[in-house]
Order: structure tokens, then sequence, then C-alpha cells
């Protein structure tokens, strides 16, 4: 049978079986209860100043946590962590010494200028003394892909210079990896990753704007600063020693001075596994102070009226990067849209979930969680440790930084077609006569950028999706362009700020199909299944 098809008749039984089930229950009073003024109250709280920009462990954190804790003690949710609605996770902030230079060959690089660098180890000095550069191409080791930039070569005790994002990026026509679509492989995660496990003493991504999603200024500004990792039995030591970027300006003076083609070696890099010496050394001490704190995920439970063990587990984060005491001026990292709208959104889902006369039959849980700035830290550690069983978590559903375009007719899947939650999704998005597509930029990776990324690597079924592209209606259109003008470049920037004349439309129709699709989920006896062209699958 056709996909479409079959979405379709999956589509059209589910209306038909939850429009009896709703209707034996107050679901369009629930359904209808998220509202504007509910939304921007939260918002307008979580992003202010007061909350300093919500960085973890600091009083940011302390004041999230009490304000989530009011909030969900009020609406009648159990703690959902034995009796607390705290899970301690465990941190190591490691925060790198800005007067550090990285000296390569005869040339010298600055901090924030021209490379950000530091450490994952839990060590106060780390260093590179004459260490040799090599370009391993993209740093993948990806044998179902038959490809592996670091065949034939020792990179132990080297230093990899290594491109961002994935081979598919560069030759989308080319049938490798998943063409535009990122991979994994394409995260910076996972290079610093597979750097350690060659043996690598350190590695260095070699930053471009358009792979790379983001410009010079996110680098600069989201890599500085105090670090935090999951505390380690072995302190992080099995991580390459030093960790960092380089600017596509300061690459092209190195492979220059080390008598290489830059744009040449990319070139081939995309066509097929690459590796090169490169001639040239680098030198530098990265002195880092370290403090162990320990933060906190938010879990919040409405238990279920027929299955109780068995959960529906929303997640979005409540952290951002807080203060920057050296910046002039505003030095507030506010975070209003990421992801002040996103836990406002869960906070008015679970007034909605609380609202209804009859509980859900499965139980509903919220999961806010720290940490996702620093490596999707907080989630990644719930899912090592989960509260609730991993095989009674019956799907994830994630909310992270809202809608504030405005309405659209469409809803972005990201990870177009990766499970069969995106039926349960179809169905709520035609309630608000609106259609589901592939997000429009999957170069930018975004499935490996949240939460639900967590989840979907213990084979979790994970959905996150957001409003569209194109607009509801005219009005919407213009309001649209004017908005996405205001805000460019306010990603992980000081302008990332609560605006007054933001259009709460999206953020309102978004968390409504949320819910829904919630609702549909926890009111089923469904487990939904990864799609067999996933690279994500429950473990047997």
């Amino acid at each position: 049978m056709n996909n479409n098809i079959k979405r379709t008749l999956t589509t059209t039984i589910l209306a038909a079986a939850f429009t009896v089930q709703a209707g034996e229950n107050n679901f369009d009073q629930a359904y209808n209860s998220v509202s504007e003024a509910d939304l921007r109250s939260h918002v307008k709280t979580l992003a202010s100043d007061e909350f300093e920009g919500r960085q973890p462990t600091t009083i940011g954190e302390e004041k999230t946590l009490d304000y989530l804790t009011r909030q969900f003690t009020a609406l009648g949710y159990q703690p959902g962590n034995n009796g607390s609605f705290l899970q301690p996770v465990e941190l190591v902030r490691i925060e790198a010494d800005p007067n550090v230079t990285l000296q390569i060959g005869d040339d010298s690089f600055e901090y924030k200028q021209n490379m950000v660098i530091g450490t994952s180890r839990e060590q106060e000095s780390v260093s590179l003394k004459d260490s040799e550069l090599v370009f391993v191409g993209y740093g993948v080791n990806a044998p179902e892909y038959g490809w592996n930039d670091y065949a034939g070569v020792d990179v132990k005790g080297k230093t990899a210079v290594i491109l961002v994002n994935d081979p598919g990026f560069a030759n989308p026509d080319s049938g490798k990896f998943q063409g535009k679509t990122m991979t994994y492989y394409g995260r910076w995660t996972y290079k610093y990753e597979e750097a350690s496990r060659q043996g690598a003493a350190g590695a260095l991504i070699i930053h471009e704007t358009a792979p790379a999603s983001y410009g010079w200024s996110v680098v600069a500004n989201s890599w500085s600063g105090p670090q935090y990792h999951l505390v380690t039995a072995n302190g992080n030591k099995d991580r390459v020693a030093v960790e960092g970027w380089l600017s596509v300006e300061a690459a092209q003076t190195v492979f220059q001075k080390a008598g290489l083609d830059f744009e040449k070696l990319k070139e081939q890099a995309k066509n097929g596994p690459t590796a090169k010496a490169m001639s040239v050394k680098a030198s530098v001490t990265v002195k880092s102070s370290l403090k162990r704190s320990k933060s906190n995920n938010f879990i919040a439970t409405l238990p279920g009226s027929k299955a109780p063990d068995e959960h529906i587990i929303y997640t979005g984060h409540w952290d951002h990067l807080g203060k920057d005491p050296s910046k002039k001026g505003d030095n507030i990292y506010n975070g209003a849209h990421d992801n002040a709208t996103g836990t406002a959104s869960l906070i008015s889902m679970a007034k909605a979930f609380a609202s209804l006369k009859q509980r859900p039959a499965r139980s509903v849980s919220f999961l806010i969680v720290t940490a996702e700035e620093q490596g999707l830290l907080g989630s990644k550690y719930y899912a090592e440790h989960p509260v609730y069983p991993l095989n009674k978590t019956v799907a994830n559903l994630n909310l992270d930084a809202m809608n504030i375009l405005g309405r659209t007719k469409d809803v972005a899947v990201v990870g177009f077609g990766k499970s069969e939650l995106e039926t349960y999704l179809t169905k709520a998005a035609k309630r608000q006569g609106r259609i589901i597509t592939q997000e429009d930029r999957p170069e930018a990776g975004y499935y490996y950028r949240s939460d639900h990324f967590s989840f979907a690597k213990k084979g979790v079924p994970a959905l996150y999706a957001e409003g569209g592209a194109e607009s509801a209606d005219e009005e919407s259109a213009k309001y649209r362009k004017k908005m996405k003008v205001i805000l460019n470049g306010c990603y992980h920037q000081v302008c990332d700020e609560y605006r007054d004349s933001w259009d709460f439309g999206g953020i309102i129709e978004d968390t409504q199909m949320f819910f829904e699709v919630g609702y549909d989920l926890a009111n089923s006896d469904d487990w939904p299944k990864w799609n067999k062209t996933s690279e994500f699958q429950r473990p047997e």
C-alpha cells in the first residue's frame, strides 16, 4: 500500500476512534484553555532580567525551578521523582581562561576572534605541544555508508582538523549519506567523539556559516565562558585533551602555510574519504577553572487512570546562557524564544490536561530539563537514568523555541518520516486545517540538536515539529516578514528578549496541536514504532 494512502487511512481510523472518546470528556474545553494571556505571562516572567538568563547552577536556576514547582503544584501534578519535582544532575563546570593563544606554525590565533578552544576533561591544565595537524575531511567513520575518513591514517597523539556537517551537504546529488539532510555524523558532538575514539590529542572543527547553519558569533558566544559536562568516573579523560573551532579564515591561513589548497581538499573530501598530513604543528595550553555542581531536571506527572505505568513524556529545556559579566551594556542572554516559549507551552499544556474531567488512561509527564544548551546534558542524563522505564515510555514529544512568526498553514516536522508518531500529528494538524511537511532546512540537523534526540538514541519514538513556513493569511505573512527582520541574528544573542509585539497565534496552535497528540496517545493502547528507514529502533 502506498505510504500516503496508508497514512491517510490510519489517520481516518484514529480520528473516528478519538472523536468518540473526546466526546465523552471535556476535550474541547481543555483544548481551548490554551490562552495567549497565560503564554505571554509565562514567557515574560521566565525571560525577565530577574531570571538572569536561566543558566544552570545559578540564581537563575533557583528562580526557574521555584516558578515551575509553583505552577505544577497549583495544577495538581505529582512530583515525578520519588516525591520530588527535581532530578539532580551532577555537572562539572569547566571554564577556559580566555587569555589563551593557539599557535599553529608561525601564526597565532586569538580566543573568540578566530578560534575558540577548551577541554571536556576535568583537568585544570591541558596542552598540545608541537602536535601534528592532520586534515581528516568530515571526520566521519560510518560503515553503513561505506565511509571512513580515518582509514589508513594514524591520528594518535595528533590533532584532527575537521570540516563541519557531513559529505551529503556539499554533494546532495551524489546519493551519499542523506543529501542535504544532516545526519548525526554532521554534528560537532559526533566529531569530537570520533576523534577521541581514534586516539587524537586534539580536534579542531572548521566553522563555515552555511554548513554549520549559524554564524561565527554563535560559536564565539556558545563555546566560550562556562561549559558544562556530565560528571563521569574518569573525568572525561577518554576525550581529546583539546577541542575547539577555527574560523574559516583562520583555517585558510593554516592550509596555505602548510602548502595545501583548502578549497581543493574540500572538494576532494565531499567525494570520498579524505585524510592529509598538514606538515604544521599546533601548540596551546588551556588553563581552566573547575567546579562541580548539581543542576536539576524538573519532572511532574499526571498519573493515568488505567495504565499509570505507561508514560507519554513531554520535554523542553528551561535553561539558557545566563550572563556575560565581561560584556558592556546588556549582558543577559534572556532566552525568550529559546526556550522560555517552549517552557511556557509545556505549562499551558499541563493546565489543559489538568482541566480534563476524566484523566487520560496513560500517565502524562512533563520533563523540563537542564543544560540543553551545553549539549543536551539534562535529557542525556535522564535517558541514562530514567525515572520511568524507557520500555514503558510510549513516546517523547518535544517543544523547543516555539513559533513566534504567526499562524501557518503547515507544520514542519523535524526529522520528517522517522516514526509513526506523524500519523497522530497529521490528525491533530488537520483539526486546524493544516498539513505536515518536511522542515525547510534539514541540512541544519535540528533533529540532533534538541532534547528528543536523547530519547531517540535509546529507541523511544520521539517527535519534534514546529510551525511551518507558509503563513496562514496575508496579515500573518506581513507580520512574519517584519518579525524575521527584527529577530535576525538573535539566536544565542542578548537580543533574544520578550517583545510585546510578538504574535502568539502560532504558539497557541502548536501547543493545542501537541496537546491533542499527547491526549490521543495517552488514551490509546498503541505503541507507535519507528519507520523501517529510520536509524533508530526500539531495543527488542
